[in-house]
C-alpha cells in the first residue's frame, strides 16, 4: 500500500495516511534540527545573526511538536509511523541542542550526558516494553518536557547582550542555569519515576 493511501488532512474514521499532516510537520522538524545545529556551530559562541537564527529555529521547532501531535488527535490522524517518529525527532531537537551548546562550552557536558542518557534510555525502553504495557507520561515529565524547551531556549538566546549591563548579565545568566537545573531535576526525576511506575503496572499484572 502507497505512503499516500488514506487521509492526509482531513478528519474522519477510515485509514490515515503515513504522508498525513502530522506526520509531514513531524519529519519537517527532524530536518530543522541539522539545520538550527549547523547554524550554531557556525556562530561559533560570537553571539551574532547566526545564533539569533539559529534559537528562533529551535522555538518554531518546539512549537511545532505541540501542532503535529495536536493535529493526530484532533483529526484523527494518529500513525504507528508517528508514534515512533515523534518521540525521535524530540530527541534529536533538543539532544542536538545540548551537545552543541557543551560543544561551545556553554552547558556542562555531564548535565549533557545525564539528559541524554535518560532521554534516549526511557525511549527506547518504552519501544521494547510497549507491546506489554503502555505507560502514560505523567505530570513530571509533561513538566521536563516544558522546562527542557524553555531552558534550551533561555541559553540559545543571547538575551545578556541586549544590555550592556553587569548586573542585567549576571541576572541572565542566574535564571537561565535556574531553569536549566529545574529542567535537569525533572528530568531524572521523571526518568525514575517512569520506571517505577512500569515496574508497579508489571507487579500487577502478574498477579
Amino acid at each position: 500500500m502507497s505512503m499516500f493511501a488514506g487521509r492526509i488532512a482531513s478528519r474522519g474514521d477510515t485509514p490515515a495516511s503515513t504522508a498525513n499532516i502530522a506526520n509531514i510537520i513531524t519529519v519537517v522538524r527532524i530536518l530543522m534540527a541539522p539545520l538550527f545545529i549547523v547554524l550554531l556551530l557556525e556562530d561559533d559562541g560570537r553571539l551574532g545573526t547566526l545564533r539569533w537564527v539559529a534559537a528562533v529555529l529551535f522555538v518554531v521547532a518546539i512549537v511545532t511538536d505541540s501542532l503535529d501531535g495536536y493535529l493526530a488527535r484532533r483529526l484523527n490522524l494518529v500513525t504507528d509511523f508517528g508514534k515512533i517518529v515523534d518521540p525521535i525527532a524530540d530527541k534529536v531537537l533538543t539532544g542536538g541542542a545540548l551537545v552543541a551548546l557543551s560543544v561551545l562550552g556553554e552547558l556542562w557536558w555531564w548535565v549533557t550526558i545525564v539528559i541524554l542518557v535518560r532521554e534516549f534510555g526511557i525511549t527506547i525502553f518504552r519501544f521494547v516494553v510497549i507491546r506489554r504495557s503502555v505507560i502514560p507520561a505523567g505530570t513530571s515529565g509533561k513538566l521536563k518536557t516544558v522546562f527542557q524547551a524553555v531552558a534550551i531556549s533561555l541559553f540559545l538566546f543571547p538575551l545578556w547582550t541586549l544590555i550592556a549591563s553587569p548586573t542585567w548579565d549576571s541576572a541572565v545568566h542566574w535564571v537561565n542555569w535556574v531553569v536549566m537545573a529545574i529542567a535537569f531535576v525533572l528530568t531524572v526525576y521523571s526518568g525514575v519515576d517512569f520506571v517505577i511506575k512500569y515496574a508497579r503496572a508489571n507487579r500487577s499484572v502478574g498477579r
